[in-house]
């Protein structure tokens, strides 16, 4: 380690050093917390940034594990200050946690920027805690290391391996198609979830956590060591130790993402077969750090990366558990060779091909070879058209081959509601090759963007063994979910976009190999129905929704707020310390 700063340099040492009557309060205060000189003097002060909460049951060993990273930056020399943040349960918060990830980055940002801190720990993994812990953490650009929360075990129930979030929809399905028992859906529900941590399919979690090994933000290996091994242990120490560290050698946010990197993140995720998802948090957590990342990037990069992970739910059999045995992100990054950029410098403060160099590939069924992917292209293809002029996403990896190019009448609902409604009655006409669309569940219909775009299949077409059709919103979808199903769709209904101009029956026309979606309408015709469109109400009057909604963008840029991207504005000074 090389030390590019002295004591008196650190930002802590602004509130502890002057001999002056404010810092004496604050030593004073320190000490009224059982401090000593000995832990502001000459210390790096590291924040342990922690989502853990009762309600988050992806989180609910952090508690545990802030004990080992403060372990870990006591052994470094640091100074360890655990700081609690919104935990973004994905299974309880409601509408959608989605609602709340800007929310939690600016609570991430304001809670650095105002405190004492040197430098950072996150720790979190799920859905939205890591790009919120991330876009928070770069927009104040202390020194940080991510410290990946990690995937539970394996699923079980009556000797089949089951994956969280996929196999809830697959056994749903066949639940509402009669094909099993009350008893059996009771007993997968018993034995999906049976440890801490993020779902172990390949998720929006275990998608994210990826991403931030890829953009250079973790350890070697960390996104894939599952929640309950030991080594997570011994890599939670690890990263409070490294966090000290990148204080001394002042490795901030803006030496690690860069455009090089960014695009290291993209390809891993793709590789991966990553989720849906991944499209919103990488554009957001790009443009915080200045990169100018588009759809139009990510499409290109999915273009020329195949899928190499073999987990579902792209993959069939495997989970992360067995990706970690097999060797990991480190040994999925090594067979992408020269696909990546290897001299980019990580957290550790190395380039990234020598953080990989010795990454060895245990098994080439979970972690395929260039030469024999599990699928030909990575696993997100953007489409656009006259019904999404700003861009749409789908998962093609993880659909039926027949929808890649389908002509289809809509079957049109304007909530969740009224699509429960049409699913669920039997009775109602149609056929496989319909479209179900879902609008006014974009950032400001769901509102906050919620995961209703994993439509289920209806149930009439499911007793007659039918398990994919095309389906259509601006709606999001689970990273575990699975289908022909077109998301993200912008601009979204609930604001005048194309997609709310559609009317059951019309022909809606998908083209992945040509990334098109159109509806069959001339545009004298979608003008003069949008001539005839009335905005709805908005969703909130007042409150923290109110805000959400005067300033979130649409998805193609990422949902961030419009006044926390980085060219809003003058960069937002250290605060006064009077």
């Amino acid at each position: 380690m090389t030390k590019t700063k002295k004591p008196e340099d650190l930002r802590s040492a602004r509130w502890f050093a002057p001999d002056d009557l404010r810092s004496m309060g604050h030593r004073s205060r320190a000490m009224q917390m059982g401090w000593t000189s000995d832990d502001w003097e000459g210390k790096p002060v590291i924040a342990v940034i922690n989502t853990w909460s009762d309600l988050s049951p992806c989180h609910h060993h952090l508690r545990d594990r802030a004990e080992w990273v403060k372990r870990g930056i006591l052994q470094a020399g640091g100074t360890p200050v655990e700081m609690p943040v919104h935990s973004f349960s994905e299974q309880f918060l409601k509408p959608t946690s989605m609602l709340y990830r800007n929310m939690g980055a600016l609570e991430v940002e304001e809670t650095l920027r105002a405190h004492p801190i040197d430098g950072a720990v996150l720790m979190g993994g799920c859905d939205k805690s890591t790009p919120a812990l991330v876009m928070g953490a770069v927009s104040m650009g202390l020194p940080f290391i991510f410290m990946p929360a990690g995937a539970m075990l394996r699923g079980n129930y009556a000797g089949e391996k089951l994956g969280s979030g996929t196999d809830v929809w697959k056994y749903w399905d066949e639940r509402r198609a009669g094909t099993i028992t009350k008893d059996q859906w009771d007993g997968v529900q018993g034995g999906i979830a049976r440890s801490y941590g993020t779902c172990m399919t390949m998720g929006t979690a275990s998608t994210m956590m990826s991403i931030a090994e890829g953009f250079g933000l973790t350890l070697p290996g960390a996104s894939s060591i599952p929640a309950p091994d030991a080594g997570h242990k011994r890599m939670a120490a690890a990263c409070g130790r490294r966090a000290v560290e990148m204080v001394w050698e002042d490795l901030t946010p803006d030496r690690i993402i860069t455009w090089e990197s960014t695009r290291n993140a993209v390809t891993v995720a793709m590789a991966t077969g990553c989720s849906t998802n991944a499209i919103i948090h990488l554009i957001a957590m790009a443009r915080r750090a200045g990169v100018p990342l588009t759809l139009e990037h990510l499409d290109e990069i999915g273009h020329t990366t195949p899928v190499l992970a073999n987990i579902r739910p792209t993959g069939t059999e495997y989970l992360m558990e067995d990706f970690f045995y097999a060797g990991g992100l480190p040994a999925l990054m090594k067979e992408l060779g020269d696909k990546l950029d290897l001299s980019v410098t990580t957290v550790t403060g190395k380039p990234l091909g020598e953080t990989i160099a010795h990454a060895v590939n245990y098994n080439d069924d979970v972690i395929r070879p260039l030469s024999n992917p599990v699928y030909h292209e990575g696993s997100l293809a953007v489409l656009k058209g006259n019904l999404a002029p700003d861009g749409a996403v789908i998962k093609p990896a993880a659909m039926d081959p027949k929808f890649q190019t389908h002509k289809g009448p809509a079957i049109v609902a304007d909530s969740y509601a009224e699509l429960k409604t049409i699913i669920n009655d039997e009775n109602y006409p149609m056929t496989p090759d319909h479209v179900l669309v879902l609008r006014n569940a974009g950032p400001q219909g769901g509102p906050g963007m919620p995961e209703w775009g994993m439509i289920p299949m209806p149930k009439a077409l499911l007793k007659d063994g039918h398990r994919d059709m095309v389906r259509l919103s601006d709606a999001r979808m689970s990273g575990t979910s699975y289908g022909a199903c077109v998301l993200h769709v912008a601009p979204e209904a609930f604001i005048g976009g194309p997609l709310a101009l559609i009317e059951t029956g019309d022909i809606i026309e998908l083209d992945i190999p040509n990334r098109s979606l159109n509806v069959a309408l001339s545009a004298a015709e979608l003008d003069a129905r949008r001539a005839k469109w009335t905005a709805p109400a908005p969703r909130y009057e007042r409150g923290y929704g109110k805000m959400f909604s005067s300033h979130v963008e649409q998805a193609d840029k990422g949902c961030d707020f419009d006044f926390l991207r980085t060219d809003f504005g003058a960069p937002v000074p250290e605060p006064e310390i009077n």
